[in-house]
C-alpha cells in the first residue's frame, strides 16, 4: 500500500508573529499537523502495512519536502503553480494526484488502526464528552495534535535527503484547470483588543 501525505508550509510555530499580514523574512516550516500525519504514515510503513510514503506540496515548500524525505518519506512531489492557490484549487490538484498515484491511504483521530485488507481504518477522535471511535473507508484520514510525537530528522538522513529527487509536476501534467473563484480585496490586521471592564455584579 502507498501512503500519500499532504504537506503545508507555514510560519514556524516558534516564531512570534508581530503582524498578521507580513511574512517576508519569517522562518517557515512544516505545519505541525502535517508532521503528525507524516509520522503516522512512517509508523504504518514500519509496521509492514505500507510500502511507500509520498509527501506532496507546492513549489515553495521544497525545503519542507526535504524535511519529509529526511524523516523517512520515500518520495516527494511538488506541484508548480506561480499564483495563489485557494482551497477549491488545492482540492482539485489533490484529486488529480490521487487519481495518478492511486494511494491506499491519504493522510492530511487519535489512534489509527487499519484492517487486514487495508480498506477500512478504525480511529479515535476527541469530542466534548471524551473519545469517539469511528470506522472509516479509506483513503482519506485527517489527524489531530495528540495522535503521536513526530520524530526528529537525523543528520545522516538530512544529508541523504539532499540527494533525493523531488518530482516536479505542473497543472498541465495533472490536466487540472485552475480558475480563481475568489478575489482578495483587502488584507488588514484585526483590531487591537480593548481593555477589559471590571463589573460589580453579573
Amino acid at each position: 500500500m502507498k501512503i500519500m501525505v499532504a504537506v503545508k508550509r507555514v510560519v514556524d510555530y516558534a516564531v512570534k508573529i508581530r503582524s498578521g499580514v507580513e511574512t517576508s523574512n519569517v522562518k517557515m516550516s512544516m505545519n505541525p499537523f502535517c508532521e503528525i500525519a507524516l509520522e503516522e504514515a512512517l509508523r504504518i510503513k514500519e509496521s509492514g502495512r505500507a510500502s511507500e510514503v509520498v509527501s506532496v506540496g507546492p513549489a515553495q515548500c521544497a525545503d519542507t519536502l526535504r524535511t519529509g524525505l529526511a524523516k523517512g518519506a520515500d518520495r516527494a512531489i511538488h506541484v508548480e503553480f506561480p499564483g495563489t492557490l485557494y482551497p477549491l484549487s488545492v482540492a482539485k490538484i489533490f484529486k488529480a494526484l490521487v487519481d495518478a498515484e492511486k494511494p491506499g491511504l491519504l493522510l492530511l483521530g487519535k489512534q489509527v488502526v487499519l484492517d487486514e485488507g487495508n480498506k477500512v481504518a478504525t480511529v479515535d477522535r476527541e469530542v466534548d464528552g471524551g473519545l469517539e471511535t469511528l470506522s472509516l473507508d479509506l483513503p482519506v484520514i485527517t489527524t489531530d495534535l495528540r495522535l503521536n510525537q513526530p520524530r526528529y530528522a537525523t543528520l545522516p538522513n538530512i544529508m541523504k535527503a539532499k540527494s533525493k529527487v523531488i518530482k516536479k509536476l505542473t497543472l498541465q501534467d495533472l490536466n487540472v484547470e485552475i480558475r480563481s473563484d475568489l478575489e482578495v480585496v483587502q488584507v488588514i490586521e484585526p483590531p487591537k483588543r480593548q481593555a477589559g471592564v471590571v463589573l460589580s455584579s453579573v
